[in-house]
């Protein structure tokens, strides 16, 4: 697996959320335009759309079931993941049953309205899981190696501290001195009667 991600869920849902929101946004095109001059192109477009965008959302949701058993987390991220889940579950099958019926109806060139209603409420579900697995990601840290500092973008550079493409570095003048690891296993803890200062060696 490539090394900045910890399994292939994060590639595929791409793809889901992309053809399946084009193949929402064309259906809704063909009801608001009826007398669009490509309208028939554009059923055929949304329903391609929907068809790869279902097919997809099988590896996306294979490959999300894998990260759910995989990925390291707590028990607050655990209850916020199993949350995701079930959303995606649900907004698969809607997306699942709105292809077949549109193959069922792959010789008709006019989309009924119906048709389009309950895209757009597969749609919001569709929105709605991927606002969730976002959160795995920005609000609980799922999957991310490491986390920056939280100082803000203005902190860093009025405190001499550079900004280069998300990465944070530190001036010379603030570089932490190198520690031998053999001078600090010979630290004994301090005494709480210390001071602090004053350590054996």
């Amino acid at each position: 697996m490539i090394d900045i991600i910890p399994n292939w869920h994060p590639i595929f849902v791409h793809f889901t959320v992309a053809l399946l929101s084009t193949a929402s946004v064309l259906f809704t095109v063909s009801i608001i335009l009826p007398e669009f001059q490509y309208k028939e192109q554009v059923i055929i477009v949304a329903r391609w759309n929907l068809w790869m965008g279902s097919f997809i959302t099988i590896v996306t949701l294979l490959a999300g079931w894998q990260a759910y058993n995989t990925v390291f987390h707590d028990a607050p991220s655990h209850v916020a993941m199993t949350n995701h889940r079930n959303w995606a579950l649900i907004t698969a099958s809607l997306f699942f049953v709105l292809a077949a019926w549109q193959l069922k109806c792959r010789l008709q060139k006019y989309i009924r309205l119906s048709f389009v209603i309950a895209m757009l409420i597969a749609f919001s579900f569709l929105l709605t899981t991927a606002y969730k697995g976002g959160e795995l990601v920005y609000r609980y840290g799922l999957g991310v190696m490491s986390l920056p500092t939280t100082e803000e973008h203005g902190q860093l550079k009025s405190s001499g501290h550079s900004y280069d493409g998300g990465a944070t570095h530190q001036s010379k003048q603030q570089q932490p001195k190198s520690i031998d690891p053999s001078d600090s296993m010979d630290h004994k803890p301090m005494n709480n009667n210390n001071d602090g200062h004053d350590h054996e060696h």
